[in-house]
């Protein structure tokens, strides 16, 4: 007798043990499941989806870390709590801030995806991250994980280009990124359609509403670049859906992947083109 031990996998689409050579999953119908296309290649990476947050946290924070440390001198130690140790402007320039000068006078068009990964100061980067950290795992939980990615990359691409057309000079921080999600946990209460749904919804606005007093209160926040993170996010949660409303499918996991890859190469250009200037 033979004994050929037959391998067994998840699903890609609707997450349940099948075999590995089956023609069709017999619980969802998604055809070749085993396809090397249609491998969930992050699933495996991150067994467990929310650690997502935390590795974006980890980002962030090697990122702040980097533009004080690129340029200590210019750090800045103001006794203004929301300029705290803040990185030096040309840090931040170099690294990838965003918007008019960048693009405009430096043709940087990378910078929008960099700029969400910098932070002005501590306070800064520790509302994001906090902020991040409670509207996350909701976005992954009723998304998914790669639908959750492609949100987080484009809303904060979108609010950075919302603000680049209207003409702001120069932008950073993972706000936009973050409004996207909001935009995104919106679209899912509004359309959800039970006591839950209608919950979340008013919570989402609620968030908004605090949202524009803030960015009216506060001299310097990039309401451009909230304003276009939330569009982003609605618009994103509508065309992708959301796990009660869409299964995911092979196009979100491809285009998950591309949005990894890229954030990962631009800021390894950020700083390796970062460290050239500064010391050659």
């Amino acid at each position: 007798m033979n004994n050929v031990k037959r391998q067994s996998l998840l699903c890609p689409r609707c997450r349940r043990l099948i075999s590995a050579d089956e023609p069709r999953c017999p619980y969802c119908g998604l055809s070749r499941p085993g396809s090397r296309l249609k491998r969930d290649y992050l699933g495996r990476l991150l067994p467990h989806p929310e650690e997502i947050i935390r590795l974006i946290i980890y980002l962030n924070v090697a990122m702040f870390a980097y533009t004080l440390l690129l340029n200590p001198a210019g750090m800045g130690f103001s006794a203004n709590p929301l300029a705290f140790l803040s990185p030096s402007s040309r840090s931040l320039l170099l690294v990838g801030a965003t918007g008019r000068i960048p693009i405009d006078q430096f043709h940087r068009w990378w910078t929008l995806v960099a700029a969400s990964f910098l932070h002005g100061g501590i306070l800064h980067i520790f509302f994001n991250m906090m902020a991040l950290k409670q509207l996350g795992p909701f976005v992954v939980r009723e998304y998914g994980l790669d639908r959750f990615l492609i949100l987080y990359t484009v809303s904060g691409v979108a609010g950075f280009l919302v603000s680049y057309l209207v003409g702001v000079p120069l932008t950073i921080g993972a706000s936009a990124s973050v409004c996207g999600l909001i935009g995104a946990i919106l679209y899912y209460g509004k359309t959800r359609g039970d006591s839950y749904g209608e919950a979340i919804y008013r919570q989402a606005m609620g968030w908004i509403v605090g949202l524009a007093v803030f960015g009216l209160m506060i001299p310097g926040i990039n309401n451009w670049g909230h304003g276009g993170g939330i569009a982003a996010g609605i618009a994103g949660g509508m065309v992708l859906g959301y796990r009660g409303k869409k299964m995911p499918t092979a196009t979100h996991r491809l285009l998950a992947m591309v949005c990894v890859v890229l954030t990962l190469l631009v800021l390894g250009w950020a700083v390796v083109q970062s460290l050239m200037i500064s010391f050659m």
